[in-house]
């Protein structure tokens, strides 16, 4: 088996950047494929109990993520007491996102941004953090991968972050700084360029050189 799923994906940016390597990848998301390619519109969950080279999954963060923390009390306010209906979405979220850890491949990789401390007791630390910046992209946003039976990325263009109070400083910051909006999830869930590319060309290839390595 010779084919990437990329999970939760609906931008095919990963997907299409292992097919430029001549890896077989097919993303899969409840929405169709925003960009032209090979795409499955389902659940990933029923997708990865077939067999796969290797998923990479991307689950919806949005009541795990650190950003959100304080939405799980009443009014935000940690005195006021848990809010309830923010505890199961999370506890929820968290399933979800485990069930990656058991998809039917050698390889897995889940990515999400800085997630908090009840998240992570749900899904535990995260192997490794990256910024775009590290992959030739301008622009500041932490993200992290649980990995399983890969190796950690390693930068291939690292940038000279620029100093705080800059105008380019403020410019590399527009995923935090972008005003509210009805896709501006979707917006600031998409997947750098740079970082696309060093999951193909070193996780793509990893996975070729252990298959390999074993024939």
């Amino acid at each position: 088996m010779v084919t990437w799923l990329i999970a939760c994906e609906e931008s095919g940016a990963i997907r299409d950047a292992f097919l430029a390597r001549g890896i077989d990848a097919v993303s899969c998301d409840l929405k169709p494929t925003s960009k032209p390619g090979p795409h499955i519109q389902g659940d990933a969950l029923e997708q990865i109990q077939r067999r796969w080279a290797g998923v990479i999954a991307h689950p919806v963060c949005r009541y795990m993520t650190n950003a959100g923390a304080k939405h799980l009390y009443i009014d935000g306010r940690k005195e006021n007491g848990r809010y309830l209906p923010r505890w199961d979405a999370m506890q929820k979220g968290a399933a979800f996102f485990n069930a990656f850890k058991r998809a039917n491949a050698p390889h897995i990789a889940i990515e999400n941004p800085i997630i908090h401390a009840h998240a992570k007791a749900l899904v535990g630390p995260q192997t490794q953090v990256v910024q775009p910046w590290w992959f030739g992209d301008e622009a500041f946003k932490a993200t992290c991968f649980w990995l399983i039976g890969l190796p950690k990325l390693v930068a291939t263009n690292r940038l000279t972050p620029p100093k705080p109070g800059t105008d380019e400083h403020k410019r590399w910051s527009f995923i935090h700084r972008m005003p509210p909006g009805p896709d501006r999830e979707e917006r600031r869930s998409k997947t750098f360029a740079g970082i696309a590319a060093a999951c193909a060309d070193q996780w793509g290839t990893h996975a070729l050189h252990m298959e390999t390595t074993h024939e």
